[in-house]
C-alpha cells in the first residue's frame, strides 16, 4: 500500500542522516507551499510506494520560527500515515518533550531511539521494550549512521500505519487543569475529539496561532477558560503544563534508562570545545581550517609538496582534458560534415563558454565536500557560537552567522535561512550582508584569475584572501547598518551545540551532490543560453555579422565602461562580464572564455596569450585591477535568483532596492580602495 511517513525530531538528533539512509538518492529538495523553508522528500529505497518526508527540526510544537510552524502544521493538518519521531538516545530527557507533544496530537507514531552506538559506548542502557510499554508506542533502537535497526524501524512504522494505531491518550496535568482542558475541548467542538483536545491544550499554553483561528464569540468563551486554568495553575498554566510533561518524562526515564555514570563527566566533545571554542584560539583555528580547505581545492603544491596537485586541481585537470577532447571532436565533426562557418563558430563558442565553467566543477565539488564534512561534524555550530562574541558588537547574534555560512554554498538558500531569525532587524541586516559571502558560483572567477594573473604566486592564498575579504566586509557592513539604519539592541542567541561526530561518507556525498547538482544544472541551462546570446551579440551588429570590436556587445560595453574605469578596468569586456554575472556569477568565466578565446583546459593559456587575434587577459588586467575585479563581483548585487529571494523574504521592493543599493555602493567603494591603495603599494 502507498503511505506517507513523516520524520520529526529535535535539531541534531540524526534525522537527516536517517532520511538519507532510507531514501538514498531517491530524494529531492523544494520549498513548502507559500514558505521559503526547505522541503525534503523522497521515496523509500526498498518500496517506491512509500513517501518519506523530512520535517524541519523543532524542539516543541509551540512554534517560534517558520521551520517549527511548518513541522507543526504538517503534523496537525496533513496528518501523515505515521510519524517516525527520532530521539537522540544520549539526550532522552530533552528529546522526549517533543515526543509527548506529538503523542498529544494522536497521530500514529513510532519512536526511533537513535545513536544507540554512542549510548552503548557510554555504558548506558536504554530498555526500548520497557519504554514502548510505558509510552504506548513502538520504540525501536537504531543507529542511523550505520543503518543498524532501520529495517525493523520501517517494519514497525508500516505496521503502525496499516493499523492506524494511535498513541495512548495522556492526561498528565492534574485533575483541576484537566477539567478546564476538557471544558475548552467541548467548547471548541468539531468532528475530531483528539484535535479538539490538542487545540485546548495549546490554548492553555497561550498559543497565538491556534487562538487566531477562533471566531470572536468562541474566543471570549475560551479566554474565560484560560483565565480559570491560570487560577488553577497559580497564575501560569503554560508553565504548569510544561512542568507536568517534564515530571512524566523523568518517571519514564527512571523506568526505562539505566545510566552507567553519575554526575558530570567530561566527554570528548567537552575536551575539544576547550580548544576549538577557546576565546583566544577559536578564530585562528577557524582561519587555519578554512585555509586548509582552500589548499585542498586550489593548491598546485598540496601539503607544500612541490608538483603535487591538490585533489581539486587534480580532478579539474581530468575534467578539462576530457572536455577539451570532446569539444575538439564535436567541432571537427561539424567541419567534416561541411557545416557553415557561423554554425561551427556558434557551437565552438557555446562549448568554450560552458566548458570554461565545467572545468571548475571539480573545484566546487571538493569545496562542498569539505564544507559538508565540517557541517555534519558539528564544527560549524561551534563557529556560530564563537562568532556570536564578535557579532554582538555589531548588533547581531551568532545565529546570523548560520545563513552567512550557508552563503558559501549558495546565496538563495542562505537568504531563505534568514527567516529563522526572530528579530526583524537581524533578518534585514543578515539578508543585506549575506551576499557578501563568496558563493560557489563566484569560485570559478577567483580560480581563473588565480591561475592566470597570479600564476607563480600562491593560488590558495589569493582565493582565501577573497573569502576573508567577504567576511570582513560583511561584519563591517553589519556595524554600519546597525549604527545608522536600525539602532536597536541585538537579539539573544540560544543554540544547541551538538556533540562532535565523524560524518558518514554517504551523508557528506549526498549533501555535496545536492549543492553541486544545482551548479551543474545551471551550467547546462542558464549558462548555455547565455553563451548563445553572448555569441550573437559579440558577432553581430545592426548591419549583420561583424568583428567583435564592432559588435552590439562591444557597443554596450563601451557605453558603460566609464563607470568602472576608476576601479582599474576600463575595457568593455570586463564591463560586459559584470553584467552577465548578474544572470549567474559563473557566467563571467563563460563570458571571458568567449571574449578572450579560452575554454576548459585551455582557459589559462588561451586567456593569458589570447587566441585568433583576441587580446590576452594581461592586456586588460594587472594583478591589482584583477583583485579589484574579484572584489567587486564578490560584493556587488548577487544573481537575479538571489535578488528574487531577497524580495520574497523582505516582502518589499523598497527594502530589496535598499539592499541592492547598499551592496552596489559597498562593492564600488571597496574595489576603488583596492585599486588606489594597491597601485600606491605595488
Amino acid at each position: 500500500m502507498s503511505m506517507t511517513i513523516a520524520l520529526a525530531g529535535n535539531p541534531n538528533c540524526g534525522k537527516t542522516t536517517l532520511f538519507n539512509e532510507l531514501t538514498g538518492s531517491k530524494q529531492h529538495v523544494g520549498n513548502w507551499p507559500g514558505v521559503t523553508v526547505d522541503k525534503k522528500e523522497g521515496t523509500y529505497r526498498k518500496d517506491k510506494k512509500i513517501k518519506i518526508l523530512d520535517l524541519p527540526g523543532t524542539y516543541s510544537l509551540s512554534p517560534y520560527s517558520a521551520e517549527e510552524r511548518v513541522a507543526r502544521d504538517y503534523l496537525v493538518k496533513e496528518k501523515p500515515d505515521v510519524v517516525i519521531d527520532i530521539v537522540d538516545g544520549t539526550s532522552i530527557e530533552r528529546n522526549l518533550y517533543l515526543s509527548l507533544q506529538i503523542m498529544e496530537t494522536r497521530v500514529p507514531m513510532v519512536i526511533a531511539m537513535n545513536m544507540m552506538d554512542e549510548v552503548e559506548a557510554r555504558g548506558d542502557y536504554v530498555d526500548c521494550k520497557k519504554l514502548s510499554e510505558i509510552l504506548g508506542v513502538s520504540v525501536v533502537p537504531v543507529t542511523a549512521r550505520s543503518g543498524k535497526g532501520l529495517a525493523e524501524l520501517m517494519e514497525a512504522a508500516m505496521e503502525t500505519a496499516r493499523s492506524r494505531r494511535k498513541p495512548k491518550p495522556l492526561r498528565l496535568f492534574g485533575d483541576a487543569l484537566e477539567h478546564v482542558i476538557d471544558q475548552a475541548a467541548h467548547v471548541l467542538g468539531g468532528d475530531d475529539p483528539d484535535e479538539s483536545r490538542w487545540k485546548a491544550i495549546k490554548l492553555m499554553e497561550n498559543d497565538e496561532a491556534v487562538a487566531s483561528l477562533l471566531d470572536p464569540e468562541m474566543a471570549v468563551l475560551v479566554e474565560g477558560l484560560v483565565q480559570d486554568a491560570n487560577k488553577q495553575a497559580d497564575g501560569d498554566a503554560e508553565a504548569k503544563i510544561a512542568d507536568a510533561r517534564y515530571r512524566y518524562i523523568s518517571n519514564v526515564v527512571k523506568e526505562g534508562v539505566k545510566k552507567a555514570r553519575r554526575g558530570p563527566v567530561e566527554g570528548t566533545s567537552d575536551k575539544l570545545d576547550k580548544i576549538l571554542t577557546n576565546r583566544i584560539l577559536a578564530l585562528p583555528i577557524f582561519a587555519v581550517v578554512m585555509y586548509f580547505m582552500f589548499s585542498c581545492t586550489f593548491s598546485e603544491n598540496f601539503l607544500l609538496i612541490k608538483g603535487l596537485p591538490s585533489p581539486g586541481v587534480w580532478l579539474a585537470g581530468i575534467v578539462e582534458a576530457v572536455w577539451g577532447m570532446a569539444a575538439t571532436g564535436v567541432t571537427g565533426a561539424l567541419e567534416g560534415l561541411g557545416a557553415s562557418g557561423w554554425a561551427v563558430g556558434l557551437v565552438s563558442s557555446c562549448l568554450d563558454g560552458v566548458g570554461a565553467v565545467a572545468g571548475f566543477l571539480p573545484l566546487v565539488l571538493v569545496l562542498f565536500l569539505l564544507l559538508s564534512f565540517l557541517e555534519d561534524s558539528g564544527y560549524m555550530a561551534r563557529v556560530a557560537f564563537v562568532m556570536d562574541r564578535i557579532f554582538r558588537h555589531f548588533g547581531l547574534s551568532g545565529r546570523s552567522f548560520i545563513p552567512m555560512l550557508m552563503g558559501f554554498g549558495c546565496s538563495v538558500p542562505a537568504l531563505m535561512a534568514s527567516r529563522t531569525l526572530e528579530s526583524d532587524k537581524d533578518r534585514k541586516i543578515t539578508m543585506m550582508i549575506t551576499p557578501f559571502m563568496s558563493c560557489g558560483a563566484k569560485l570559478p572567477i577567483y580560480a581563473m584569475f588565480a591561475a592566470t594573473l597570479f600564476a607563480g604566486q600562491n593560488p590558495a592564498a589569493i582565493v582565501f584572501s577573497v573569502y576573508m575579504l567577504g567576511i570582513v566586509v560583511a561584519v563591517t557592513g553589519a556595524l554600519i547598518l546597525n549604527q545608522f539604519a536600525f539602532q536597536k539592541e541585538p537579539s539573544n542567541f540560544i543554540m544547541e551545540l551538538p556533540p562532535y561526530r565523524v560524518p558518514t561518507a554517504k551523508s557528506v556525498l549526498i549533501h555535496a551532490w545536492e549543492k553541486v547538482k544545482g551548479f551543474a544544472v545551471k551550467a547546462g541551462t542558464v549558462i548555455f543560453a547565455s553563451t548563445v546570446l553572448i555569441w550573437l551579440l559579440s558577432n553581430f551588429n545592426f548591419s549583420g555579422m561583424c568583428e567583435m570590436e564592432d559588435s552590439l556587445l562591444a557597443m554596450a560595453g563601451n557605453g558603460i565602461k566609464w563607470i568602472f574605469a576608476p576601479l582599474g578596468w576600463a575595457d568593455w569586456r570586463a564591463s560586459v562580464g559584470v553584467v552577465t554575472g548578474w544572470i549567474a556569477k559563473e557566467n563571467i568565466v563563460a563570458t571571458f572564455g568567449q571574449l578572450f578565446g579560452g575554454a576548459s583546459d585551455e582557459v589559462v593559456e588561451a586567456v593569458m596569450a589570447g587566441e585568433e587575434g583576441l587580446p590576452a587577459i594581461g592586456e586588460v588586467f594587472n594583478r591589482v585591477s584583477a583583485y579589484s575585479y574579484m572584489a567587486f563581483n564578490l560584493l556587488c548585487m548577487p544573481c537575479f535568483a538571489a535578488v528574487g529571494a531577497i524580495k520574497r523574504e523582505m516582502g518589499s521592493w523598497k527594502w530589496t532596492l535598499r539592499a541592492v543599493g547598499f551592496q552596489m555602493v559597498t562593492a564600488y567603494v571597496v574595489a576603488l580602495l583596492i585599486h588606489v591603495v594597491g597601485n600606491l603599494i605595488f
